[in-house]
């Protein structure tokens, strides 16, 4: 996992790149949902708010919704994640993003995210 990168207590993360955002989960998300089977990601061009579900996550433990870390625009979706959701359980495979967003999110909408340490911490 990235340094740089923000998360929320709901393990969802997100990092900065130019422009845009990548969102995804952490790996402490992944540990615990277990294999993972499914992956529903929204179609670009489909706006969310913060903490607005934008994607459903499916292991042979359960069903899960993704939320959105800060409001935005999807520009890009992960279409390897989509086609081979194992990839995310993968230690190796580096892509584990979901989707890219553009985002006029103000600093409200960051303050009660983590940085990756305190995330860690918490989770501990």
């Amino acid at each position: 996992m990235n340094e740089s990168m923000l998360c929320t207590k709901t393990h969802e993360y997100v990092l900065e790149q130019g422009d845009k955002y990548e969102i995804g989960i952490t790996d402490y998300a992944i540990e615990q949902l277990g294999d993972i089977v499914f992956i529903e990601l929204p179609e670009t061009g489909s706006e969310f708010a913060k903490n607005e579900a934008f994607a459903t996550i499916e292991s042979v433990k359960a069903a899960s919704e993704i939320y959105m870390p800060i409001s935005g625009t999807v520009v890009e979706i992960n279409e390897e994640i989509v086609n081979s959701p194992e990839l995310l359980n993968d230690e190796s495979y580096e892509n584990k993003w979901l989707i890219k967003i553009t985002s006029k999110a103000d600093q409200v909408e960051f303050a009660d995210l983590l940085d990756y340490s305190d995330y860690k911490e918490e989770i501990e």
